[in-house]
């Protein structure tokens, strides 16, 4: 999976901030009336525009939690905030969606026809899409490149299938993408390949001849599933971009791309609400694992500072080795947990994508980690003493005196101190790891390893 949305977290930060002061606002008790929620509501819909969100989507948004708050009894053990907080995730999910929308890959075989703007990200996305629906669902897609009138994206279409080990059907000369896709169409029945992944070409701009070309290949191939790929750092642009192209094509689903860049979030939270169509994934990256599923409510969780438990534990899963684990539990049960060990844990946790962001996704640990300094880098210290010991010292590390102390911080680059701190830390992790049942050893040693990684 992708290194998990760093993205993400940056792309709603200013967003979550605002909101999370607009609550602050609101006082009394009781009961939520106009009058002490009217500077909460004026605050949230600010907050909103600033987001870049469209302003009648902004203010349909807070006149919705208005009608939903007010009159509503406050709890004895909840204040006014607390409740609104919940109306307003309610209503951020219900805005962007309300409940997650797979892919249609049913078909045989089955064929997503990818739509966009040129430098949308339609061809890194298509290349994602297919590792993720072969590593993910065991499928066996085929990519065609339909995108003749630029070599450069047919040429990267062909090393993105490289890099997964994906077939890559293009036509050299050939300058009619309609009859291409309908040839590739023909190369999957006959080879067996189950999902056909379309990438069409896109312009500067919506014009007429691409709508024409897109809704031509369309009819020829009669796909299961349309994406529209949108860059969200075009804010409000994408929105209306969207709305085109659905008039057109009719398409299934929206991709929302570039969420590393300096993006507002508006798209994300507008797109939605204008074509109808729902949000399916995210691409966050360049990497051919930079790609997530959209989760409405977990997002709307995450901007409210709430975490994201379920992917974090959806993320821990697919890093989870029944096997190793098996071995593991064995030399827990026998005190023989080792610095070898050690090392395959540390990679597993960095496998699950950017520490700060991993750690973010615990409830109540976002805004505690905003302003820390914990990147990807956050083991190299770790890992460069560890790789400083001899064999014998990983596995026994109490062979290590004075003198070999000294040895493995000049190798490593650190100082004695260092290398003390992390053996002393090693040797809690180890007692901690060993009192606690199987059940309880990844989450132990998770939070132990991160807080290693924030002490470098």
């Amino acid at each position: 999976m992708l290194q998990f949305q760093k993205n993400i977290k940056r792309m709603f930060e200013n967003l979550s901030d605002r909101l999370d002061r607009s609550f602050k606002l609101l006082k009394g008790q009781g009961k939520i009336t106009e009058i002490n929620i009217a500077e909460t509501l004026k605050d949230i819909r600010r907050a909103l525009l600033d987001a870049d969100v469209n302003f009648k989507i902004a203010k349909k948004f807070t006149d919705d939690v208005k009608q939903k708050a007010l009159g509503q009894q406050v709890l004895t053990a909840v204040k006014p905030g607390q409740l609104m907080v919940k109306i307003v995730k309610d209503e951020l999910a219900a805005l962007m969606g309300g409940t997650f929308t797979d892919i249609n890959v049913k078909g045989s075989p089955s064929v997503i026809l990818m739509s966009g703007l040129q430098g949308s990200g339609k061809t890194t996305f298509s290349g994602k899409l297919a590792n993720m629906l072969k590593t993910k669902k065991g499928k066996q897609p085929l990519l065609v490149a339909c995108d003749v009138y630029r070599p450069a994206a047919i040429e990267q279409l062909k090393i993105l299938g490289e890099q997964i080990t994906v077939p890559v059907y293009s036509e050299d000369g050939n300058m009619d993408p309609v009859k291409i896709a309908k040839a590739a169409l023909k190369e999957a029945k006959s080879k067996g390949y189950d999902v056909v992944i379309v990438d069409t070409a896109g312009r500067l701009a919506v014009d007429e001849q691409m709508m024409k070309e897109i809704a031509a290949i369309k009819k020829a191939v009669d796909p299961g599933e349309i994406l529209f790929v949108v860059d969200s750092m075009t804010g409000q642009d994408a929105v209306n971009t969207a709305k085109e192209f659905n008039e057109t094509l009719n398409f299934d689903g929206v991709v929302l791309t570039k969420l590393d860049g300096d993006t507002r979030g508006g798209a994300a939270l507008s797109i939605r609400a204008v074509v109808e169509k729902p949000i399916k994934f995210v691409g966050t990256g360049e990497k051919v694992d930079a790609i997530d599923v959209f989760h409405p409510d977990r997002m709307a969780e995450r901007i409210l500072g709430m975490g994201d438990i379920v992917s974090l534990v959806e993320k821990a899963q697919e890093q989870f080795d029944e096997e190793e684990s098996r071995k593991l539990q064995k030399k827990l049960a026998k005190n023989t947990f080792n610095f070898d060990d050690f090392l395959k844990q540390i990679k597993q946790i960095k496998k699950m994508g950017n520490l700060k962001d991993v750690v973010s996704m615990i409830p109540g640990m976002g805004k505690a980690m905003k302003n820390m300094d914990l990147d990807d880098d956050a083991f190299k210290h770790i890992e460069a003493i560890i790789y400083s010991m001899t064999r014998a010292e990983r596995e026994d590390p109490a062979l290590i005196n004075g003198s070999r102390r000294k040895r493995i911080a000049t190798g490593s680059g650190t100082n004695i101190q260092e290398v003390n701190r992390l053996l002393k830390q090693f040797s809690e992790t180890r007692k901690m790891m060993k009192m606690v049942s199987q059940g309880k050893n990844v989450q132990r040693m998770m939070s132990g390893l991160q807080q290693q990684g924030r002490k470098y």
